[in-house]
């Protein structure tokens, strides 16, 4: 059962990588394509807090919390087929200031993102 778990946990997370990337996809693509959703605050708030967390979190050196759930509900096993593939896709053996220097550097892209492509004021368009 905690294999599943595990596996239902590995998902989530790629997920919100997926979120993440999404954003910085979407945004410059959106403003140009004048697609309104990208301007959306909630939709940016949620972006900028995502990629904000991730970096802060490299910063103090503290474990992902979906990481850490994974880990534990894994313990010695390996999870299924699809959870292996998906953390193949997510975890990467680089020395952690490789990831934290991506991290910060992509909030710093979100923030600049946010001065670029603004989004609506609330309750404005």
């Amino acid at each position: 059962m905690n294999e599943i778990l595990a596996d239902l946990v590995v998902w989530l997370h790629l997920g919100f990588v997926f979120f993440v990337i999404l954003g910085f996809v979407s945004v410059p693509l959106g403003a140009w394509r004048n697609w309104e959703w990208v301007r959306g605050r909630g939709f940016r708030v949620l972006h900028l807090l995502a990629i904000g967390f991730v970096a802060l979190e490299a910063l103090i050196g503290v474990t992902c919390p979906l990481t850490w759930l994974e880990y534990q509900l894994l313990g010695r096993g390996e999870g299924s087929f699809m959870g292996r593939m998906a953390r193949s896709v997510l975890y990467y053996d680089f020395p952690p200031w490789v990831f934290t220097a991506v991290y910060v550097a992509l909030a710093l892209l979100a923030l600049l993102l946010w001065r670029a492509v603004p989004p609506r004021r609330a309750g404005g368009r």
